[in-house]
């Protein structure tokens, strides 16, 4: 039976939102401020350590849910995993651009 688009749908959300919890949980962890929407400016501000953490963990609980309860998500069907990557890359991708410009990474050479 074929898999319904909405779930493709899903898994690639949930592929975004995994990958969103990453920076926040890590930063959180180590102690440092973050962007999060929760600052001022939002995505633009620093928020603390705790709240990144919180933020991060709240982003893995909706990465599970989209993806984990949505369907049966098989790992070894490509299919589903692709549309998984698609959404960690397209997220990956839009937060180097977001971000790196608050951390030099559009620019490393002018950071001599």
């Amino acid at each position: 039976m074929p898999v319904p688009v909405i779930y493709y749908v899903s898994y690639l959300f949930g592929g975004a939102f995994i990958t969103n919890a990453i920076p926040h949980l890590v930063s959180g962890l180590m102690g440092r401020p973050f962007q999060s929407p929760f600052a001022k400016p939002p995505g633009e501000g620093l928020s603390t350590s705790t709240v990144n953490v919180l933020w991060g963990f709240f982003n893995l609980v909706v990465g599970y849910l989209l993806i984990c309860r949505v369907g049966v998500f098989d790992l070894r069907a490509i299919d589903q995993v692709l549309a998984l990557g698609l959404g960690v890359l397209l997220m990956s991708l839009l937060t180097a651009r977001l971000f790196g410009r608050f951390h030099g990474g559009n620019s490393p050479h002018a950071q001599s």
